[in-house]
């Protein structure tokens, strides 16, 4: 399923963005730089017009806090939020448990290793393992702490999928038609190629907010996907 990241600095541009879609045609992920400028009530908007609302905020910081934010963003009404696996098992764990009391909370899930991070990028940060290895201890720690799934590349699905079976959440950000530019992304793959791997969401961004006909891109991302 279609995920399309919201990359907009204001609200305007986003409505703008959003006025032509329907909540069949995708998934729409908030990300840091239009909540910053947007805020929760954008958000809550979002989630009266009937989308299904990822909230990408990649929370990271001392257990409490974090339970606290998950909150927060429960109470909004999304339906994804994330956290950084390598916030650690306590964390993760906080994270989860926040979330039990709601009769309707949102899936929640660990963000592994950024599809903009390399081997030579973790290398500097000193992980020195290859992000394959690094993005599965990273997921057994979030499967560990009862989180439905990950954010990893989709070089990594298959692999997981093997290692964490069916019902683990598999999303993926880095996904760029074949005919589009990788910008910053350095380990990407096209739609196709990201389900046949075994993702089961796959996240686009600026080759769809960027093109001339967005909706055209959509409808034709979805029949490939479908």
């Amino acid at each position: 399923m279609l995920i399309v990241a919201l990359d907009f600095s204001t609200d305007e541009e986003a409505y703008r963005f959003i006025a032509p879609l329907s909540p069949n045609d995708c998934i729409l992920k908030v990300g840091l730089q239009l909540y910053v400028a947007a805020g929760p009530t954008f958000v809550k908007s979002l989630v009266a017009m009937g989308f299904k609302v990822f909230l990408d905020l990649k929370f990271h910081d001392i257990p409490n806090t974090v339970a606290g934010a998950c909150k927060s963003a429960a109470d909004l009404g999304v339906w994804m939020i994330n956290v950084h696996a390598a916030g650690g098992p306590v964390m993760l764990e906080a994270a989860s448990n926040s979330l039990i009391g709601y009769q309707d909370p949102p899936i929640l899930i660990g963000v592994t290793v950024l599809t903009s991070m390399d081997q030579q990028q973790l290398n500097a940060i000193n992980v020195n393992q290859s992000p394959e290895e690094q993005v599965k201890h990273l997921a057994l720690s979030c499967a560990n702490a009862g989180l439905a799934g990950v954010v990893c590349s989709a070089q990594e699905s298959e692999m997981l999928r093997q290692e964490q079976g069916q019902e683990f959440i598999l999303v993926t950000p880095g996904i760029r038609p074949a005919d589009s530019d990788s910008a910053d992304q350095q380990r990407i793959m096209t739609p196709q190629q990201a389900m046949s791997a075994g993702s089961n969401y796959i996240v686009v961004g600026r080759p769809i907010t960027e093109a001339v006909e967005p909706l055209a891109v959509i409808r034709s991302i979805n029949r490939a996907i479908a």
